[in-house]
């Protein structure tokens, strides 16, 4: 009954989408999602302590509004290459938004990573959340239409000849997945801090790049269960998937988390330059 009922749905949203002449998938739109339901989980919520206070001094980047589809600018915080540069790298905030703490690892990649201009993009259209409880509101905000309107404009900001990876962390994890299948042909590399992977091996089939996954094993939700689902269908798509897994929890490496590991993040920052740097081909 309830896969009749999943179908119908599905069916219903293909036919609302061919009337507005829009590609929307419904059952991916439900996968998605999927994360953003966390939110409503007090025992996921409970895990995100909110972010310290500080003072973020801007050294090279830049907060730009660009151009979308749908005619509502989106924002984006750029740190540029130091020489001209085809390479970009684009940045997924966590639940919180783009706060500082991202602004600020933007910056710290930008100079780690070599010739690459870094734009962590705003998935939350200016909202920043200081609480745990005003993250799961935003969260489950999102919009999949918007979110990937935001993304294309940020792929379309790079250019065409662009060479582009994603990073992202837990909430920007699954967005670097999806932003990776996106980008098609561009895609270099893409990074995911325990996020949501694309769990149909279809459109894994479809990734133009290779992936790095960054997990906790002591995690209750993006949990070696699904770790393990995620290397089968990406095994079934021939695709390769390297996996880092911490005896940690969830968001042990998160910029925003006030008692992240200190060590595994560094271990686990090591791995995920090292993937980067050979995607773009620099030493």
């Amino acid at each position: 009954m309830k896969q009749i009922v999943l179908v119908l749905i599905c069916v219903f949203c293909m036919v609302k989408a061919d009337d507005k002449k829009e590609k929307v998938n419904c059952c991916s739109a439900m996968a998605t999602e999927e994360f953003a339901a966390f939110g409503k989980d007090m025992a996921f919520v409970s895990l995100h302590e909110a972010p310290e206070p500080f003072i973020f001094i801007p050294a090279g980047g830049e907060m730009k509004r660009i151009k979308t589809s749908d005619s509502v600018d989106a924002n984006i915080y750029e740190v540029p290459s130091h020489e001209p540069s085809h390479n970009y790298l684009l940045v997924f905030h966590e639940w919180w938004g783009l706060n500082d703490y991202i602004r600020q690892e933007a910056e710290r990649i930008r100079r780690e990573i070599g010739n690459v201009t870094v734009i962590a993009v705003d998935l939350y259209d200016g909202k920043v959340a200081a609480s745990p409880e005003s993250a799961r509101v935003y969260v489950g905000q999102v919009n999949e239409t918007r979110v990937r309107t935001i993304i294309k404009a940020a792929i379309e900001y790079a250019g065409t000849n662009a060479k582009i990876a994603t990073l992202g962390w837990c909430f920007g994890g699954g967005w670097s997945m999806q932003s990776a299948l996106m980008l098609s042909k561009q895609a270099v590399g893409c990074v995911i801090y325990y996020g949501m992977p694309e769990k149909d091996v279809k459109k894994l089939s479809t990734l133009n790049c290779d992936v790095l996954g960054i997990f906790g094993k002591k995690d209750q939700y993006i949990n070696p269960t699904v770790v393990s689902e995620f290397q089968k269908n990406m095994k079934m798509a021939k695709k390769k998937l390297e996996v880092k897994s911490y005896d940690a929890d969830h968001a042990f490496a998160n910029p925003s988390n006030p008692h992240h590991d200190k060590a595994m993040t560094a271990d686990a920052n090591a791995v995920t330059m090292k993937f980067l740097r050979a995607k773009f081909g620099l030493k």
